[in-house]
C-alpha cells in the first residue's frame, strides 16, 4: 500500500499480521486499542522499570480504554500513540517516537471476499540501544499483537 511507504522506507523492522473480522476499521480499531488485560498491565509496568533505567522519553504506563472515538487524523491519540496517517475506511497509521527508536503501528483493511484486517510493525532503530531493547521486548511484542488482533476481531459488546 502506497500509504505506508513512508513508513516502510528504510525500516529495521517490519512484520504483519493478517485476522479476518467482520467489524468495521473503527470497530476494529477501538477492539485492538481498548484492549488492555492485566498480564499487559504487567508486562508494560516492567517495560517502565526498563525505559526509566535506559532514560527513555516514553517511560509511562499507557492508559487503556475501549473506544469507538479512536481518530484518524494526525496528531490524533491512540493509547500511547499518535496518529501518523488514516483514512477510516482503509488504514491507520500510529506511531511513537523516543531516542532508541521510532515504532509505527498500522492497520489496513485488506480487500478480499471475506474482510479482512493487516497489522503491522515497523521499527526504526536510532542507536545502539535500540535493537537491544526491540530484542528485549519482542518476544511479548508477538502476544500482545496477536491478543490485539483477537480484540479487534471480535464483535463489539
Amino acid at each position: 500500500m502506497t500509504e505506508l511507504e513512508p513508513f516502510l522506507d528504510g525500516a529495521d523492522y517490519v512484520e504483519f499480521k493478517e485476522i479476518a473480522s467482520e467489524n468495521s476499521l473503527r470497530e476494529f480499531v477501538a477492539g485492538v486499542f481498548g484492549w488492555s488485560p492485566g498480564w499487559v498491565k504487567v508486562l508494560f509496568g516492567v517495560r517502565y522499570l526498563l525505559a526509566r533505567a535506559l532514560r527513555l522519553e516514553t517511560a509511562r504506563v499507557p492508559r487503556r480504554r475501549r473506544s469507538a472515538a479512536i481518530g484518524f487524523e494526525p496528531g490524533d491519540a491512540a493509547g500511547l500513540f499518535t496518529v501518523r496517517a488514516g483514512d477510516p475506511e482503509r488504514y491507520l497509521v500510529v506511531g511513537a517516537d523516543d531516542s532508541h527508536l521510532s515504532g509505527y503501528l498500522t492497520v489496513e483493511v485488506v480487500p478480499s471476499a471475506r474482510r479482512r484486517f493487516r497489522v503491522g510493525t515497523i521499527v526504526h532503530f536510532h542507536n545502539r540501544v535500540g535493537p537491544a531493547y526491540f530484542a528485549l521486548i519482542r518476544p511479548f511484542h508477538h502476544l500482545v499483537i496477536r491478543g490485539m488482533l483477537k480484540a479487534g476481531a471480535a464483535r463489539p459488546a
